[in-house]
Protein backbone atom coordinates (compact mmCIF):
# COMPACT_ATOMS: atom_id res chain seq x y z
CA UNK A 1 0.00 0.00 0.00
CA UNK A 2 1.32 3.12 -0.78
CA UNK A 3 1.61 5.92 1.92
CA UNK A 4 2.82 8.98 2.36
CA UNK A 5 4.45 8.68 5.54
CA UNK A 6 6.24 11.60 7.20
CA UNK A 7 8.50 11.16 9.82
CA UNK A 8 6.89 13.27 12.46
CA UNK A 9 9.60 12.64 15.00
CA UNK A 10 11.78 14.44 12.84
CA UNK A 11 9.60 17.78 12.94
CA UNK A 12 8.16 17.90 16.02
CA UNK A 13 8.94 15.28 18.19
CA UNK A 14 7.20 12.96 20.32
CA UNK A 15 4.57 16.23 21.15
CA UNK A 16 3.25 15.82 17.27
CA UNK A 17 2.94 12.24 17.94
CA UNK A 18 0.94 12.60 20.87
CA UNK A 19 -1.41 14.56 19.34
CA UNK A 20 -1.76 12.84 16.16
CA UNK A 21 -2.18 9.99 18.53
CA UNK A 22 -5.09 12.39 20.49
CA UNK A 23 -6.80 12.93 16.59
CA UNK A 24 -6.78 9.42 15.77
CA UNK A 25 -8.80 7.94 19.61
CA UNK A 26 -10.77 11.03 19.01
CA UNK A 27 -11.99 10.20 15.69
CA UNK A 28 -12.34 6.42 16.81
CA UNK A 29 -14.34 7.61 19.98
CA UNK A 30 -16.74 10.24 17.08
CA UNK A 31 -16.98 6.94 15.01
CA UNK A 32 -18.34 4.47 18.48
CA UNK A 33 -20.61 7.76 19.21
CA UNK A 34 -21.71 7.51 15.81
CA UNK A 35 -22.62 4.12 15.63
CA UNK A 36 -24.68 4.00 18.72
CA UNK A 37 -26.29 7.29 18.26
CA UNK A 38 -26.78 7.34 14.61
CA UNK A 39 -26.08 10.92 13.70
CA UNK A 40 -22.65 10.00 12.39
CA UNK A 41 -21.75 7.20 9.70
CA UNK A 42 -19.94 5.74 12.79
CA UNK A 43 -17.78 2.89 11.30
CA UNK A 44 -17.13 4.85 7.64
CA UNK A 45 -15.19 7.02 10.71
CA UNK A 46 -13.21 4.49 12.43
CA UNK A 47 -12.49 3.43 8.80
CA UNK A 48 -10.88 6.69 7.86
CA UNK A 49 -9.06 7.02 11.44
CA UNK A 50 -7.41 4.24 10.41
CA UNK A 51 -6.74 5.66 7.03
CA UNK A 52 -5.38 8.54 8.16
CA UNK A 53 -3.05 6.78 10.69
CA UNK A 54 -1.51 5.11 7.99
CA UNK A 55 -1.29 8.17 6.23
CA UNK A 56 0.24 9.79 9.19
CA UNK A 57 2.41 6.87 10.73
CA UNK A 58 3.09 4.66 7.59
CA UNK A 59 3.84 1.34 6.58
CA UNK A 60 6.56 0.15 9.41
CA UNK A 61 4.45 1.48 12.41
CA UNK A 62 0.81 1.02 11.20
CA UNK A 63 -2.14 -1.53 10.53
CA UNK A 64 -1.34 -3.87 7.31
CA UNK A 65 -3.17 -3.77 4.00
CA UNK A 66 -5.04 -7.06 5.34
CA UNK A 67 -6.43 -5.11 8.06
CA UNK A 68 -7.98 -2.48 6.01
CA UNK A 69 -9.23 -5.11 4.07
CA UNK A 70 -11.03 -6.72 7.71
CA UNK A 71 -11.84 -2.77 8.42
CA UNK A 72 -14.09 -2.76 5.48
CA UNK A 73 -15.45 -5.63 5.40
CA UNK A 74 -16.99 -5.40 8.86
CA UNK A 75 -17.94 -1.97 7.75
CA UNK A 76 -19.80 -3.56 5.05
CA UNK A 77 -21.25 -5.62 7.69
CA UNK A 78 -22.35 -3.39 10.46
CA UNK A 79 -24.59 -1.59 7.22
CA UNK A 80 -26.21 -4.41 6.27
CA UNK A 81 -27.16 -5.35 9.90
CA UNK A 82 -28.36 -1.71 10.91
CA UNK A 83 -30.46 -1.77 7.50
CA UNK A 84 -31.61 -5.50 8.36
CA UNK A 85 -32.36 -5.23 11.78
CA UNK A 86 -35.63 -3.45 11.71
CA UNK A 87 -36.95 -6.49 8.88
CA UNK A 88 -36.00 -8.57 11.06
CA UNK A 89 -37.26 -7.90 13.97
CA UNK A 90 -40.63 -7.06 12.60
CA UNK A 91 -40.61 -10.93 11.04
CA UNK A 92 -39.98 -11.96 14.44
CA UNK A 93 -43.22 -10.59 15.87
CA UNK A 94 -44.63 -11.87 13.13
CA UNK A 95 -44.68 -9.84 10.16
CA UNK A 96 -45.72 -10.42 6.51
CA UNK A 97 -43.03 -9.98 3.58
CA UNK A 98 -45.00 -6.54 3.46
CA UNK A 99 -44.25 -5.80 6.34
CA UNK A 100 -40.17 -6.06 6.63
CA UNK A 101 -40.15 -4.55 3.37
CA UNK A 102 -42.04 -1.50 5.08
CA UNK A 103 -39.44 -1.84 7.72
CA UNK A 104 -36.61 -1.47 5.37
CA UNK A 105 -38.63 1.61 3.30
CA UNK A 106 -39.07 3.37 6.85
CA UNK A 107 -35.11 2.40 7.64
CA UNK A 108 -33.93 4.35 4.84
CA UNK A 109 -36.77 7.06 4.67
CA UNK A 110 -35.99 7.26 8.25
CA UNK A 111 -31.96 8.58 8.02
CA UNK A 112 -33.15 11.73 6.66
CA UNK A 113 -34.98 12.18 9.44
CA UNK A 114 -32.19 11.58 12.45
CA UNK A 115 -31.65 10.48 14.80
CA UNK A 116 -35.18 9.86 16.06
CA UNK A 117 -35.96 8.68 11.81
CA UNK A 118 -34.35 5.67 12.59
CA UNK A 119 -36.62 4.58 15.21
CA UNK A 120 -40.10 6.01 13.69
CA UNK A 121 -39.36 4.97 10.37
CA UNK A 122 -39.67 1.23 10.40
CA UNK A 123 -42.12 1.89 12.97
CA UNK A 124 -44.12 3.77 10.37
CA UNK A 125 -42.65 1.78 7.31
CA UNK A 126 -43.94 -1.72 8.76
CA UNK A 127 -47.30 -0.57 10.19
CA UNK A 128 -48.57 1.11 7.15
CA UNK A 129 -47.10 -1.45 4.31
CA UNK A 130 -49.30 -4.31 6.88
CA UNK A 131 -52.65 -2.35 6.66
CA UNK A 132 -52.25 -1.15 2.90
CA UNK A 133 -50.59 -4.35 1.03
CA UNK A 134 -51.12 -7.22 3.48
CA UNK A 135 -54.63 -6.22 4.25
CA UNK A 136 -53.98 -6.17 8.50
CA UNK A 137 -55.49 -4.75 11.22
CA UNK A 138 -54.30 -1.85 13.23
CA UNK A 139 -53.38 -4.77 16.14
CA UNK A 140 -51.13 -7.26 13.99
CA UNK A 141 -50.21 -4.11 11.99
CA UNK A 142 -48.96 -2.17 15.01
CA UNK A 143 -47.47 -5.43 16.35
CA UNK A 144 -45.42 -5.56 13.79
CA UNK A 145 -44.34 -2.08 13.35
CA UNK A 146 -42.85 -2.89 17.32
CA UNK A 147 -40.84 -5.59 16.14
CA UNK A 148 -38.80 -3.52 14.14
CA UNK A 149 -38.38 -1.11 16.55
CA UNK A 150 -36.96 -4.43 18.66
CA UNK A 151 -35.08 -5.37 15.54
CA UNK A 152 -33.89 -1.30 14.74
CA UNK A 153 -32.28 -1.40 18.63
CA UNK A 154 -30.98 -4.97 18.28
CA UNK A 155 -29.81 -3.89 14.42
CA UNK A 156 -28.12 -0.76 16.70
CA UNK A 157 -26.48 -2.96 19.08
CA UNK A 158 -25.03 -5.00 16.37
CA UNK A 159 -23.65 -1.97 15.10
CA UNK A 160 -22.00 -0.54 18.16
CA UNK A 161 -20.79 -4.31 18.93
CA UNK A 162 -18.98 -4.31 15.33
CA UNK A 163 -17.74 -0.78 16.00
CA UNK A 164 -15.94 -1.94 19.11
CA UNK A 165 -14.26 -5.05 17.11
CA UNK A 166 -13.22 -2.74 14.64
CA UNK A 167 -11.54 -0.58 17.36
CA UNK A 168 -9.96 -3.12 18.96
CA UNK A 169 -8.94 -5.08 15.43
CA UNK A 170 -6.52 -1.45 14.15
CA UNK A 171 -5.15 -1.49 17.68
CA UNK A 172 -4.13 -5.06 17.55
CA UNK A 173 -2.85 -4.80 14.37
CA UNK A 174 -1.16 -1.33 14.63
CA UNK A 175 0.66 -2.56 17.65
CA UNK A 176 0.66 -6.12 17.70
CA UNK A 177 -0.11 -7.92 14.53
CA UNK A 178 2.57 -8.05 11.46
CA UNK A 179 1.38 -10.28 8.54
CA UNK A 180 3.81 -12.41 7.00
CA UNK A 181 2.76 -11.63 3.63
Amino acid sequence: MLAFSINWSQIGGAALDSLIWVFIGTLMIAGLVGTALPVLPGTIIILLAAVLHYAFIGPPHSIEWTGFIILLLLVVLSYIVDFAGGAVGAKWFGATKWGAVGAIVGAVAGMFFMPFGLIIGPLVGAIIAEIIFAKRNWKPATKSGVGSVVGTAGGIAGKVTIALVMIAWFLFDAFFFKAPF
